[in-house]
């Protein structure tokens, strides 16, 4: 693994890279396992923001002095930098918008209100966040669509024979996470695009938990629309990128209307500007923009590859930490994880659970993990769920396990 520096470096020295877990900025130490909700900032993030801010702040597109250059540049050096990360075929198929989640409803509402008619077809799979259903449940109710749900395997794992199966001459659109944010289940996603394509219809992939850990390629993956959102990438909060075919973006009326996103404006009559700024109405977030930039070189010069071989060995020693203690469940085993492991323990609610992990030190997500279906289609209502970043350490697994096993001899 090399640093943002260039230079080999081992993979407890990335944890300095992170203000948060100097021992000044906490009483006590912090274990830091819910990356999936919301991942740290790294200084180099901190500080392109602060710089901007303090040197650069001004208005995007609408200016002609020199600040206000400036901003446009390292705005636009922003998007270029999240068409490469995502392996995008043009800048201008990359949208900025507040978070995957506005991403996703962005779709429903552009693509899908001029795509779908009464009785068409979405079908999503079991391991859907809530955030790639409920834009597709309100398409379901203001256009009259059928909404349907592809079944999980015994692992954990999409049934694509289902899947398949489930597809018809009316199906238009296929929403599926790349990775669970919940029990982090990877998946294909080649594969279900052709299986969508097949169909005709196009893929929507909520790629909100793949991007800051794994290669993306929105163009050898084949799919359509790729969403993810700043803030799990260890970038700024009210910032994500909204990937879309150019084509396809083209052809879709603007999800929102105001300033930046029209060439004239008429009384009788409005001209928009192309793609991408007929979809970023208004004033941006321009800060998180630069943020995110940054991120995106932090996470290239520590290698995505080595990024994803360093998480994938933590969830192992994970899997084989938690296996060892009696009275804990693994929800899915999933031919191939990312990010998560979500788990419950006999006797113990996930809150107390939570609560006692705090104690220690050790933060964890603990509820319904915004996937109530798919919990619920494993057996439960809420579990305990672990989420791993670069800046964890063998150490931080260890700490999980110890503060478990004292969980469970505190409830007995």
């Amino acid at each position: 693994m090399k640093g943002p520096s260039g230079t080999p470096r081992p993979w407890f020295d990335v944890k300095a890279d992170f203000p948060i877990f100097a021992p000044v900025a906490t009483a006590r130490r912090l274990v830091y396992l819910d990356s999936a909700s919301t991942a740290q900032k790294p200084l180099q993030v901190i500080e392109a923001v602060r710089l901007f801010t303090s040197h650069e702040n001004a208005k995007v597109h609408r200016n002609v002095h020199s600040l206000g250059e400036r901003a446009t540049m390292a705005f636009e050096l922003a998007r270029v930098k999240a068409q490469r990360l995502l392996g995008a075929a043009e800048a201008r198929e990359v949208l900025f918008v507040r978070s995957s989640t506005e991403a996703l409803n962005l779709v429903a509402e552009s693509y899908g209100r001029l795509k779908i008619q009464e009785g068409d077809e979405i079908v999503l799979t079991a391991l859907e966040h809530h955030s790639n259903i409920l834009p597709w449940q309100g398409l379901r109710a203001s256009r009259g669509a059928v909404l349907r749900v592809a079944p999980l395997t015994e692992s954990g794992d999409v049934d694509l024979d289902q899947l398949a199966r489930l597809l018809s001459h009316r199906t238009r659109i296929v929403a599926v996470a790349h990775v669970s944010s919940a029990v982090g289940t990877v998946l294909p996603v080649r594969r279900i695009a052709e299986i969508a394509h097949s169909a005709g219809a196009v893929l929507v992939v909520d790629g909100a938990m793949a991007a800051p850990r794994l290669p993306v390629n929105v163009r050898e993956m084949g799919c359509d629309f790729y969403a993810t959102s700043g803030h799990k990438l260890y970038g700024p909060t009210g910032v994500g990128v909204l990937y879309g075919r150019a084509e396809l973006l083209e052809e879709m009326p603007p999800y929102q209307v105001g300033g930046d996103m029209v060439r004239s404006v008429r009384f009788d009559h409005s001209e928009l500007l192309p793609i991408p700024q007929k979809f970023e109405a208004g004033t941006p977030n321009i800060e998180g923009a630069i943020g995110l930039g940054a991120a995106i070189d932090y996470l290239r010069a520590l290698g995505i590859e080595e990024v994803a071989a360093h998480e994938s060995h933590l969830l192992d020693e994970a899997i084989a930490r938690l296996s060892s203690i009696e009275r804990i469940r693994i929800l899915g085993r999933p031919l191939l994880r990312a990010g998560s492991i979500a788990f419950e323990v006999e006797g113990v609610h996930p809150h107390d659970l939570a609560t006692i992990l705090d104690q220690e030190g050790v933060a964890i997500r603990a509820g319904h993990l915004c996937a109530q279906p798919l919990l619920e289609s494993m057996g439960v209502s809420t579990a305990v769920r672990l989420s791993v970043g670069v800046y964890n350490t063998s150490e931080d697994i260890e700490a999980l396990g110890q503060g478990v096993e004292r969980a469970i001899r505190i409830f007995g």
